[in-house]
């Protein structure tokens, strides 16, 4: 499974998840892929960059060794599915997040799933601290189903 981030022509933009890199691109040649927002078909791929947990600044860059969470393909969970499971398990910090994240790989209070708002700059520091995050676009509420 791989996720990819996308844009429209209208510069939407949005995740698409994919067995591989070629079911992205044949999805896009036979039409398959429009964006959800305003339903355009010229979708494109932004590029994306590895982040890799540096051992120190002299090492070469490791993979990271967080245990994976298995995620069901997406034609087995709809998204509305994936949004009330991460809504109904994890919670919600707010603001906060950033902090209590890095409060919790620092075992500093009990470990848990939490969600909640943090800027990319934010995201970008705490991952490059080691702080396993996933950004999530969860939309309002009024539009999860």
């Amino acid at each position: 499974m791989i996720v990819f981030e996308l844009i429209c022509t209208k510069h939407h933009r949005f995740e698409g998840w994919f067995a591989s890199p070629e079911d992205f691109d044949g999805q896009k040649q036979r039409g398959l892929l429009s964006c959800p927002n305003c339903g355009d078909v010229g979708i494109e791929k932004l590029l994306t960059a590895k982040i890799r947990k540096m051992e120190s600044p002299s090492a070469p860059a490791v993979p990271s060794k967080e245990k994976s969470v298995p995620v069901a393909a997406p034609s087995q969970v709809t998204l509305n599915e994936f949004i009330d499971h991460v809504l109904k398990n994890s919670e919600d910090v707010g603001t906060q997040f950033a902090a209590e994240a890095r409060r919790i790989h620092r075992e500093e209070t009990p470990a848990r799933s939490i969600r909640g708002i943090a800027s990319r700059e934010e995201t970008e520091e705490l991952l490059e601290e080691g702080v396993p995050v996933m950004p999530l676009p969860i939309p309002p509420q009024g539009d999860w189903h």
